[in-house]
């Protein structure tokens, strides 16, 4: 199957002429031999579903890194000030949809549990008191207070949020990126997702579905051996290469009569990107050589190697090497905002994201990188403004509204957009669809959602499906 209107495939430089007449003359020629289908690829990159091409218009961002908090953040604690919410706690509403059902419920208005401040040097956006590090950037953040989705249960919201569907599988957003721009470093993956589980929906979130599976999500978990298993099996790098040069020929020869399967196609070029990673993924993942100052932006201690500092740092990391997507997920045993019974959940949750979060933005911005990186933040949905119990500790689901943030990548930064009703029940002004969030990414990454299709069982497929719109308002 091919795209019906993707980025172009230029054709790539060929490879190093003093590698191959190292591995001719060592192999007593027969390493050109097995050299032939290596270089018939590179010679015709245009076939390498991998290869880099450029977008349908110039692009403003040259990467995303995409943060998701998985559980569901309370916008009003965190960026959605709302004063009335508080003059008017303990009075009653009523509510049209509670725990997933419709109809009409007499529910009672609940507080926000934390203050809000201004900070920004000129805009003066309000951010909660559980993030008081970000707040301390905010003049780089554009943040998104009238979000809204399709679902409000875990499952579908969070592969909405990944892939715009909330019913059925599709690819990824990271997927879909990798799909159109290819990678700019064949020794390493377009897509990495940085996590210590998968959240609610599990591994769709960083799967590839239909498109092919070579743009799937590279999976890393954070620890001593990220990448365990990418040791080379033999002393001599330039002999594996030419042992798996040889059977990267007689594979291809084999699926040149199996030319749609997919499986064996990604599994083939899983061989290649794993060679190349030998040599550049463990450096990219030493953060030895990092200062103490660097290290104490992210709020990180000399050798560690876990936490959402450390998943911050290596992104940056990545990033400066040509990763195209990069996820970060903050889950784990201890880590769910889903926060039903007690809303001080919050308070621990947020501070093991908000200094390396905005240890990231401040990093980013320091070399010159946040011009052209995205980052982007955002949950599967909000928590209610009110309950059925006025004394209740905790929120429940709530699709309706929700807070996310931009920066960087040609997004303008110290600005809020879109506006909630006084309570922060209902989006009101300026709503934003998970689909008009995924249209403004890969807006900014010079894609048109619109033309980004993939045919697929008699159709033509897209990560906004047959919606969304991009956010002009909030492009620099």
């Amino acid at each position: 199957m091919q795209p019906r209107d993707t980025p172009s495939h230029p054709r790539q430089p060929g490879g190093s002429t003093t590698r191959r007449d190292f591995l001719h003359r060592a192999s007593g020629g027969f390493g050109a031999l097995a050299l032939a289908g290596l270089w018939q690829a590179e010679a015709a990159a245009a076939d390498n579903p991998l290869a880099a091409r450029p977008g349908h218009f110039p692009a403003k961002a040259d990467r995303v890194i995409f943060l998701y908090s998985t559980g569901g953040v309370s916008h009003v604690d965190t960026f959605d000030r709302k004063p009335r919410l508080v003059t008017d706690h303990g009075k009653s509403v009523t509510a049209t949809r509670w725990l997933n059902k419709t109809g009409q419920f007499k529910r009672y208005l609940i507080q926000p549990r934390w203050g809000f401040k201004q900070y920004g040097r000129d805009s003066g956006t309000w951010v909660s008191d559980l993030f008081p590090h970000l707040g301390s950037v905010i003049d780089d953040v554009c943040v998104l207070n009238a979000m809204h989705c399709d679902s409000d249960g875990h499952d579908k919201a969070t592969l909405a949020a990944h892939t715009g569907s909330a019913q059925f599988a599709r690819p990824s957003a990271g997927a879909w990126v990798s799909y159109g721009l290819g990678t700019v470093n064949q020794n390493l993956p377009a897509f990495m997702v940085l996590a210590p589980a998968a959240p609610y929906a599990g591994a769709q979130t960083w799967g590839s579905d239909f498109l092919p599976a070579c743009h799937q999500g590279t999976h890393v978990v954070p620890g001593k051996h990220p990448l365990p298993n990418l040791q080379p099996r033999v002393a001599s790098s330039d002999l594996q290469q030419m042992e798996l040069e040889m059977l990267n020929q007689i594979n291809r020869q084999h699926f040149s009569k199996r030319a749609a399967d997919q499986t064996l196609d990604a599994r083939i070029r899983s061989y290649e990107t794993a060679f190349g990673m030998q040599r550049e993924a463990p450096e990219a993942f030493d953060l030895s050589n990092e200062t103490a100052e660097t290290l104490k932006l992210y709020g990180l201690q000399g050798g560690e190697t876990s936490g959402f500092g450390w998943q911050c740092l290596v992104a940056r990391r990545l990033a400066e090497r040509g990763v195209r997507f990069l996820e970060l997920i903050d889950v784990g045993s201890s880590r769910n905002w889903d926060s039903h019974g007690n809303m001080a959940d919050h308070q621990r949750l947020a501070k093991a994201i908000d200094q390396p979060i905005a240890g990231l933005l401040t990093d980013l911005k320091q070399r010159g990188m946040l011009e052209r990186t995205l980052v982007v933040w955002t949950t599967e949905f909000g928590r209610t403004p009110f309950h059925k119990d006025p004394k209740h500790a905790g929120r429940e689901h709530h699709k309706h509204c929700f807070s996310s943030w931009m920066a960087g990548g040609g997004v303008k930064g110290g600005m809020v957009h879109g506006v909630s009703d006084e309570h922060g029940i209902m989006a009101a002004e300026d709503t934003t669809h998970t689909h008009d969030l995924h249209a403004t990414i890969l807006h900014l990454l010079g894609i048109d959602h619109e033309r980004l299709t993939y045919r697929h069982a008699g159709r033509d497929f897209r990560l906004t499906d047959v919606h969304g719109n991009v956010i002009q308002k909030i492009l620099a």
